[in-house]
């Protein structure tokens, strides 16, 4: 029987798989066979302390280990992200578009790309099909102070303090689902005689002992790498970006707005985030070393934070990350498997590092192994699912760069050169000539990137993908047009509704301070 658990590894990768793991089928669980799960933290580890923006995933996620949504934004200082924003993608002259959580309008019904690809009628595709851009251009929430927890006018994830939120989950995971916390770091890994791991050994002397250890350790990987030697796949080829310069601004003013999307911002030599908490924007330029200096790449992040009124500029110190962009070969070896940049790496645009946690071990949740047969059978699933996702992941980021049109540098010139793009985002790029993406053309049940999200980066980079579509029957353009009416309506109701989210978050605040107040 599989009856203990052993994380090796904080940070919110390994929290959130304590958290999931123990929420399912941990000792408070209720379950019938419940697991011990223990997690090994060390002191003298920093995490990245960069990944603050979510999916609506998250969601569901603190719905289901049982954090409550108004504690959670209070605590670790979060917003709403909407969607993200990209800006300067195509031409380089300050364009943009937006790729919003809300599907368009009908989804499922009909194909509104078809429609505007047939009509062209003056507006941005996202405009047209859904009211999420337009509020995200004004800054509002997705919902009202008074819409319960985790419910929505639109569809929503989170910008978080990425410390924060760790804190958290540590404290929800020990106190409330009984996950056992160990501080120590790991010495040694001890090998059982048929080739699992049996143990690791602390540098104190002490020795946890497991049936499944999951390997949270980042880009170390002490498990996987470390003990099992299973070597990275790079992929910069595809994905040239090994760098990136962080840093964290306040505001000038307290009452500054909060933006409701995640902003990209591309540069000549790769992009800028900017993800907006209520207190402070964390902001960062990802960039390739192949074609620009960590210097050029500072003095471009430091133009962008100067030229925003909104940037206390001075208190601005960027620090340096570098990465190797790929993944291992394999993610379950043995009784081992690992999550979060153990696992793999590539650049943060579309934000994926978060949910690719989140979906991978709501996956060892439901399919955990209760002996040592299935989790040989599992771990070889697990491996399909989880290459597929990484090749979907580095599709759909690739496919952003591969619909720019900027000359201004070399950098975004090989990202087109066809020998960087992967066969099978080749193969998808062939079919949107004469059809825009769909539901039939996948029957990936987990995928990440929707027909839709497709659909929002081809009809916003104005690519001239699926020119040649048939357009719609009599039928779907009665139903195009009756939802492409609706969304007009709940635009307008939308943006004359709404508060924004510095209105939501300091109402939220006081609301939390408040009920403290009358529980003391």
């Amino acid at each position: 029987m599989t009856n203990r658990v052993v994380i090796v590894g904080g940070g919110a990768a390994g929290w959130l798989t304590a958290g999931i793991l123990a929420a399912k089928n941990g000792e408070k669980s209720g379950c019938t066979h419940p697991v011990r799960i223990e997690l090994v933290e060390s002191p003298n580890v920093k995490n990245l302390m960069v990944g603050e923006g979510t999916w609506p995933t998250m969601r569901d996620t603190l719905r289901q280990i049982g954090i409550s949504e108004k504690d959670f934004m209070q605590f670790c200082n979060a917003g709403f992200k909407q969607a993200s924003k990209f800006v300067g993608w195509q031409y380089g002259n300050g364009e943009h578009y937006y790729h919003p959580f809300t599907a368009p309008a009908g989804y499922g019904a009909v194909n509104l790309s078809q429609y505007f690809l047939k009509n062209r009628p003056g507006s941005d595709f996202e405009t047209l099909v859904c009211a999420q851009g337009a509020v995200c251009e004004q800054s509002l929430a997705p919902k009202k102070l008074t819409t319960p927890e985790f419910a929505f006018a639109l569809n929503y994830g989170y910008h978080l303090n990425a410390g924060k939120f760790t804190e958290m989950l540590r404290s929800h995971c020990t106190q409330k689902l009984g996950v056992e916390h160990t501080t120590g770091h790991v010495e040694q890994v001890n090998g059982a005689p048929d080739g699992d791991i049996a143990s690791v050994t602390l540098s104190d002397g002490r020795v946890i002992e497991g049936d499944l250890f999951i390997d949270c350790s980042g880009f170390k990987a002490l498990l996987l790498s470390g003990f099992y030697n299973v070597p990275m796949v790079c992929r910069r080829d595809q994905l040239f970006n090994d760098a990136a310069l962080a840093l964290q601004v306040p505001y000038r003013d307290e009452n500054a707005p909060v933006a409701s999307a995640t902003v990209a911002t591309a540069q000549k030599h790769g992009w800028i985030w900017d993800i907006a908490l209520s207190g402070r924007r964390g902001i960062g330029h990802v960039f390739s070393r192949q074609y620009c200096s960590a210097d050029q790449a500072q003095d471009a992040l430091m133009q962008y934070v100067k030229n925003d009124p909104h940037l206390d500029a001075s208190k601005a110190e960027p620090r340096l990350i570098t990465f190797e962009p790929g993944h291992r070969s394999v993610f379950w070896h043995r009784n081992c498997v690992a999550i979060g940049v153990s696992a793999g790496f590539v650049e943060p645009l579309e934000a994926t590092a978060l949910v690719l946690v989140e979906k991978s071990v709501e996956w060892i949740s439901h399919q955990f192994p209760r002996c040592r047969n299935a989790m040989t059978v599992l771990a070889k699933r697990y491996n399909e699912i989880t290459h597929s996702r990484w090749e979907e992941i580095i599709d759909f980021i690739k496919l952003h760069y591969v619909l720019s049109s900027r000359e201004d540098s070399e950098y975004w010139r090989a990202h087109r050169d066809a020998s960087s793009v992967p066969q099978s985002l080749k193969d998808s790029l062939a079919l949107w000539q004469t059809q825009p993406p769909w539901l039939y053309e996948s029957d990936r049940r987990l995928e990440l990137f929707s027909s839709a999200s497709k659909q929002y980066v081809l009809m916003g980079m104005q690519s001239t993908f699926g020119e040649a579509c048939t357009g719609l029957s009599q039928h779907e353009m009665r139903v195009a047009d009756k939802a492409l009416n609706d969304v007009r309506r709940s635009t307008e109701q939308l943006l004359n509704g709404l508060p924004t989210n510095r209105e939501f978050l300091s109402r939220l605040a006081g609301a939390v301070k408040k009920d403290c107040r009358a529980t003391a």
